[in-house]
């Protein structure tokens, strides 16, 4: 019997995890810590080796088969306390053709020197990787699922009206962010569990393999938020970091700036958006640097100590916010769909697409991102003129907002306007 949770919420990866283990001898789930790996892993389990239980750990250190004998699919958990073990699933898969053999659980990357030194094989055709993110509004139940991606791809999706948001509700969805154990907090709370996850990460978790300097990753933190859904290079982060930052806090170099960005990417703490530049009229124009993300736009908040109050009193920051609550979202779904997402940048026209949306079959979808219902109009004008620099159309555009209640194809544009509150994938 899996050992699910009885409070466990489903989440859109429990299809991907359940495939896979039907094709792998083994299934490895990485993600930020707290974003549910864990319990949605052991809705899938039928035992579990929890390797950040000392005991569990002693014993693994005796011998891996200790802890790899039991019921299958089984469960170890933080399985990168013990490296060792990557190999030993490996192997243990190579003795059967039964598939679904082991779920591995990682909350931090092993640096490349660690991987060198006790991994030996990359499990290729043994162990498939998925990648788990914190909940989207969808499975949070914050999204009222009315419209789909997929509707949108088709060509079937239909005018009506969604529940009506206010902005309130949206900015406290913000920072609340999409941690499965802060999703039934009450308001008053909500921007605990992202403060104590930023401190956690500076107290600890920064310094796994090294110590790093506490102050100058604060430092950072808050220029990677103050950065959020922006494209800036290390170098603007140095700047940035020095424009704010006291003597003692400065960064002196980007070798330094590389390997705590380094350490954060490991931690799952940052997730950048890759650019897109397939079928532009002017490749050489087409800008190739990723767009900056936390992997929840609550840990930004919580970097810039932001409430409902700041967020609703600097739109432009709420702007941005928002930004990255939907990008959060829309990487979720395409992962769903087995798809990608990229953003767009023409460098001589200073053209944007915020996200575009890449499908398994090689179609495309340009989206816009707004706020406002009033920003609409703006957000035609971007989509149209990206259209006609297209060789290969888009399968579909689409503008996605936060505070409207219309879901809606626009007639003369033939342009989706769907809240972010209605979207699933």
């Amino acid at each position: 019997m899996p050992l699910r949770k009885k409070e466990y919420i489903d989440r859109l990866v429990d299809k991907k995890i359940e495939d896979y283990l039907s094709i792998f001898g083994a299934v490895s789930i990485e993600g930020p810590k707290w974003c549910g790996k864990t319990w949605a892993s052991l809705n899938h389990a039928n035992s579990v080796a929890l390797l950040d239980d000392e005991e569990t750990r002693e014993k693994a250190k005796l011998s891996l088969d200790l802890i790899l004998n039991n019921e299958k699919p089984e469960l170890i958990d933080e399985w990168n306390l013990i490296p060792e073990t990557w190999d030993a699933v490996r192997r243990k898969c190579d003795e059967t053709t039964t598939k679904g053999n082991y779920i591995l659980t990682c909350s931090t990357k092993l640096s490349d020197e660690k991987q060198k030194k006790s991994i030996h094989h990359s499990g290729a055709g043994r162990i498939g990787k998925i990648k788990m993110h914190t909940m989207s509004l969808y499975e949070s139940g914050d999204s009222t699922g009315k419209v789909s991606i997929q509707d949108m791809l088709n060509g079937t999706l239909k005018n009506e009206l969604n529940d009506k948001v206010t902005l309130e509700e949206l900015a406290n969805l913000i920072i609340r962010g999409g941690w499965p154990s802060n999703i039934k907090t009450p308001e008053n709370k909500i921007n605990i569990i992202p403060k104590s996850y930023i401190d956690a990460i500076l107290e600890h978790d920064i310094n796994e393999d090294k110590k790093r300097d506490k102050n100058k990753m604060t430092m950072l933190l808050r220029s990677l938020a103050r950065n959020e859904t922006t494209i800036v290079n290390n170098k603007t982060l140095l700047k940035d970091i020095e424009e704010f930052a006291n003597g003692e806090d400065i960064i002196e170099s980007r070798i330094t700036v590389d390997d705590y960005l380094d350490i954060l990417n490991r931690l799952h703490i940052i997730e950048n958006q890759n650019a897109y530049s397939e079928n532009y009229r002017s490749p050489e124009r087409v800008g190739k640097s990723a767009k900056r993300h936390f992997t929840d736009p609550s840990l930004a908040c919580a970097c810039l100590d932001l409430t409902k109050e700041k967020l609703m009193n600097d739109l432009r920051t709420f702007g941005l916010m928002f930004e990255a609550l939907v990008e959060r979202d829309l990487k979720i779904y395409m992962e769903y769909l087995n798809g990608k997402l990229f953003h767009f940048r023409d460098n001589v026209t200073g053209l944007e697409v915020d996200s575009i949306l890449e499908f398994s079959d090689g179609e495309y979808a340009a989206v816009e991102i707004k706020l406002g219902f009033n920003q609409v109009e703006e957000a035609k004008k971007s989509l149209l003129s990206f259209y006609n620099n297209m060789v290969k159309k888009p399968k579909f555009m689409c503008i996605i907002v936060g505070y409207t209640d219309v879901i809606a194809k626009d007639p003369e544009t033939g342009i989706y306007i769907v809240p972010i509150t209605a979207l699933k994938p």
